[in-house]
């Protein structure tokens, strides 16, 4: 089933022939037996002996082919197979029907198409009419509603819900309560559902909207108007289908690169989307231009993209790839880590180049960062799991690895990422030439931070020992050229009169007295491209840049622990408070008005006249604090749970804060945030959503006053300020010695 857009402005459901296969291999005898066993099914089928291409074996594979003429028969089928012939290899086994049609037929979501339909309306041919690749494809006339409870559910039981479509406004009225077992908002009983489910259902029929736009819609929102729909026996047309029933799929906790990451359940719709605002993933660096961008260039379907992680998308995107080259996709992964002697693992895993930096403020420093040096390196060098190995002829050798590269025949990898950095590189070069007042910026940003997650993630999903596709020598290869490309760097600055400052991974900070223009810096640029064959680019030039030691030690330096602001004003910070999820809004705010203040200065020399105006604006800020005309919502901090309640030996304050509201029946899982005030006496905190609100009064405004003068500190520590010589400012009314003035001077 195909629910197309047509240029009348209808929807329309076409049906397609769509056989699809999935590949055996092992064992001649075994496969003959699968063979006899496959032909007593009841499920029409075509079986075929064939050979195909397994990337990490160097001949052609000899398979049988098993071919369903019914998708929706493939994965019953399948499991049966799987579990009665465990010993055999199996490929394409459980790759979603979208990526078969996109690698079938080159269709992709939100495609413009020209479709030829037989007698009786099925599809026949369907030929694409753009790429996914274009810069300014079409805009797809798509209606979108949304709908959002008045309130965080979480938080306090909403009043109603507010439905939004094109110019209409509509407030449908809620009866909840808090319910005393699981403390979230349930029905009051009532026949106050009736209505509201009448009045909404009414309003989908009117719409008919292409998207569902929601607000906690995945964790509460549906599965409530399902429920009631259910209880009062009506239809809720949620699916434009509905001869299919509404997906749901659960709720769950994963350990991905050193932390615990929760994914809330989920609710997927037929015949029409449905996003959750707050259960989709990275929706709020991207947006909705993002999402659909995402959907585009993956060729997953708009609402999986939407809830899928980049790495997901990328493996969406080298299924593709694979599927449209014959290349086999394996169910799962069987290749293990080449053995390695101690001394080969201590050259091998080095990871990015870091050039620590030396603690300190500095004046006209440029950022020079290379154009998604990873994906670019695994383009430029064709780097690929099936290209990478031990020596022979046409290959050549990874810098400073027992490794060689062959570079006859392009890898599966880098066909895959190649036309989505070239489009990301013309994305970037379009925004640097356009206006601020061109409309398209925002949708141009959206789109390039979309192909950023996916081309971040690239490389780390090249290691991923569950990827598809990875292969840790290949991962390794990626850093050694990365290395040997930022030495080269490094090398060609000096070359040229630069002082290098720091380098990190794939950029690196240089400054030369008197050269602080673009012009200054283009032979720089082209030097660096043309030593590396690497894009290049000039991320700016700082009027200052505050490089900021450890905290524990301030003779250690920190590689990523940074501030600065640019020539035209722009600020660009790294690992300081503001950059923090758990750093409370109000901190954030004091912090980044505090660098704003500091941006206006001319030049390094010229921030110690700012200095007493950001000791005023922390002192109304601390005396606003003391007096309570904070509000509570400025203050909530908001941390993550790493593990289960109990596996806790000394309780954080978020598993203080979850254990509330574990007490109140509302159970969190590791990965999901919690959010929470500190207050004065045991425990110490007080969850933000549990039913009873806080005691303003016990709020631990001590505490709250040790942040705000450790983030304040952080900014002023470059000018000699520290935070014990502010304590004393502005909380004892002592001079600290000397007044701030000669302080800076003496820094000086």
């Amino acid at each position: 089933m195909l629910w197309l857009l047509g240029e009348d402005g209808q929807r329309h459901c076409l049906r397609q022939a769509f056989p699809i296969t999935f590949f055996a291999a092992g064992p001649p005898e075994h496969l003959r037996r699968l063979w006899r066993r496959l032909q007593s099914q009841p499920v029409p089928l075509q079986l075929a002996r064939a050979e195909r291409r397994d990337l990490f074996l160097p001949d052609p594979l000899p398979v049988l082919a098993v071919q369903v003429e019914r998708p929706i028969d493939q994965p019953g089928l399948f499991e049966q197979v799987s579990r009665e012939f465990p010993d055999l290899t199996y490929y394409d086994a459980d790759i979603l029907l979208p990526l078969r049609h996109a690698a079938a037929h080159g269709t992709f979501p939100l495609a413009r198409l020209r479709v030829a339909l037989d007698d009786q309306e099925r599809v026949q041919v369907i030929q694409p009419l753009d790429s996914p690749w274009e810069l300014d494809p079409p805009p797809a006339p798509l209606r979108i509603l949304s709908i959002e409870p008045d309130c965080d559910p979480r938080h306090a039981p909403p009043q109603a819900l507010r439905i939004h479509c094109e110019r209409q406004n509509y407030r449908l009225p809620l009866e909840l309560v808090q319910s005393a077992e699981t403390g979230y908002p349930v029905p009051r009983p009532g026949a106050w559902a009736r209505p509201l489910l009448a009045n909404l259902s009414a309003i989908l029929r009117r719409h008919d909207p292409d998207l569902l736009l929601t607000g906690w819609g995945d964790t509460w929102l549906m599965p409530l108007l399902l429920d009631l729909a259910a209880e009062h026996n009506l239809a809720l047309p949620l699916n434009r289908d509905a001869d299919f029933n509404v997906m749901r799929k659960r709720e769950f906790s994963y350990f991905s690169y050193g932390q615990v990451i929760y994914r809330g359940q989920q609710v997927l719709l037929c015949g029409r989307w449905h996003i959750d605002l707050y259960n989709a993933m990275l929706f709020h660096d991207y947006g909705l231009d993002g999402v659909l961008e995402s959907a585009r260039v993956t060729g997953a379907p708009v609402q999986s993209a939407a809830r899928l992680s980049p790495g997901s998308g990328i493996s969406a995107m080298q299924i593709v790839t694979a599927l449209r080259s014959q290349v086999l996709v394996p169910w799962h992964k069987q290749q293990a880590e080449d053995l390695k002697s101690a001394l080969d693992l201590i050259h091998a895993d080095q990871g990015g180049m870091v050039y620590q930096p030396i603690p300190g403020l500095y004046q006209d420093v440029a950022e020079i960062d290379f154009i998604s040096m990873y994906p670019g390196i695994m383009t430029r060098f064709n780097i690929s799991p099936e290209t990478v190995g031990r020596e022979k002829p046409h290959a050549e050798p990874v810098p400073a690895l027992n490794l060689w590269v062959d570079r006859q025949e392009t890898g599966l990898v880098p066909r895959t990422l190649e036309p989505l950095l070239e489009k990301r590189i013309a994305l970037k070069k379009h925004l640097l030439e356009m206006p601020a007042w061109d409309p398209r910026r925002r949708v141009y940003k959206a789109r390039a931070a979309a192909h950023k997650w996916l081309l971040v993630t690239c490389f780390g999903y090249l290691g991923y020992k569950n990827a598809r596709f990875g292969r840790i020598e290949a991962h390794e290869s990626v850093t050694a050229y990365g290395r040997e490309s930022l030495l080269r760097a490094k090398e060609a600055a000096e070359d040229l009169g630069y002082e290098v400052l720091h380098m990190y991974v794939d950029g690196l900070w240089v400054r030369q007295v008197g050269r602080n223009t673009v012009a200054d810096l283009q032979p720089l640029l082209d030097e660096i491209s043309q030593r590396t064959s690497l894009p290049i680019s000039l991320e700016g030039i700082y009027k200052w840049l505050a490089f900021l030691p450890s905290r524990l030690d301030e003779r250690v330096p920190v590689a990523n622990r940074y501030f600065g602001a640019f020539q035209d004003g722009s600020l660009k910070l790294r690992g300081i408070e503001a950059r923090r999820r758990d750093t409370p809004p109000f901190i954030v705010d004091i912090q980044m008005g505090l660098l704003e203040l500091l941006s206006r200065a001319p030049d390094a020399e010229h921030l110690a006249d700012c200095l007493p105006k950001t000791l005023g604006l922390l002192r109304g800020c601390l005396q606003a604090l003391r007096l309570g005309r904070i509000p509570p919502e400025a203050l909530l901090v908001t941390q993550k749970l790493s593990r289960e309640l109990d596996q806790y030996r000394t309780p954080s304050p978020a598993a203080r804060a979850a254990a509330q509201l574990a007490w109140n029946g509302k159970h969190l899982r590791p990965g999901q945030l919690v959010r929470f005030l500190y207050m004065r006496g045991w425990p110490g905190v007080h969850a933000w959503d549990l039913p009873e609100p806080p005691d303003l009064r016990a709020i631990d405004v001590a505490c709250y006053r040790k942040l705000l003068l450790r983030a304040a500190g952080t900014v002023l520590q470059p000018l000699g300020v520290s935070e014990i010589t502010l304590r004393d400012w502005l909380l004892a009314n002592a001079s600290y010695g000397a007044p701030p003035g000669k302080i800076i001077a003496a820094r000086r």
